[in-house]
């Protein structure tokens, strides 16, 4: 027996959060377990109803796209295992981390009301990290999250949660958001090169099979 088995390995989707200065990761993270389902949404940016008959077919920009997940978190392996922070805590470390990627720290926000008691006249808002989205090799997107949803189901003695799902609305960030010399508008302009090598691997569909012999 060589212990070796031809289960394939499984990769683990989530996000990476990103310092906006210095685009090192400040944090990671990964789905417990993978979603059964991922929704994606895209809205065309065309030339609207009122354009000129001559642009119908005009695009003024990458398509909005939309990701939708729900992600599934449980402590019962860590309770049996008796972790020592599955203990104390539950689940409070894992969403709070999440909670991260849209609430302000705290430092940066007592910082503004000591700026703005001083008498100064414009304080700049917190800046979050850049959230990329990573669903596998060929799906690393830069994101922005636009709905968070936390339900907690079980609950320990100390009315920490032990299971929970999380729901997250992702808008895709374009080079429309952020501009071609931004780390995430490069993150875009990778994902939609990488998506036009897709579409060429697609296996081309045949004009007969429809029933037509052609379309003018």
């Amino acid at each position: 027996m060589t212990g070796l088995t031809a289960s394939p390995r499984i990769l683990k989707g989530g996000l990476v959060l990103l310092d906006p200065d210095t685009g090192l990761p400040v944090r990671v993270i990964s789905f417990q377990y993978n979603p059964d389902t991922l929704t994606r949404s895209l809205q065309a940016q065309g030339m609207g109803e009122n354009g000129d008959r001559s642009e119908a077919l005009r695009l003024k920009g990458p398509a909005v796209e939309t990701i939708k997940v729900e992600a599934e978190l449980d402590l019962t392996d860590q309770l049996e295992a008796a972790d020592a922070t599955a203990l104390s805590s539950g689940l409070h470390p894992q969403l709070a981390a999440l909670e991260g990627m849209i609430q302000p720290k705290a430092s940066v926000l007592q910082s503004n009301n000591d700026l703005a008691s001083l008498g100064t006249l414009e304080i700049v808002p917190a800046e979050a990290p850049l959230a990329v989205f990573v669903w596998g090799p060929s799906r690393v997107v830069p994101v922005r999250v636009t709905e968070f949803s936390i339900t907690e189901e079980a609950f320990d003695t100390n009315l920490n949660p032990i299971r929970a799902k999380v729901s997250l609305g992702l808008r895709v960030l374009t080079i429309n958001d952020v501009g071609f010399g931004d780390r995430a508008g490069r993150l875009f302009m990778a994902y939609l090169r990488d998506k036009e090598r897709l579409a060429g691997l697609a296996t081309p569909g045949q004009l007969g099979a429809m029933g037509v012999e052609g379309v003018l």
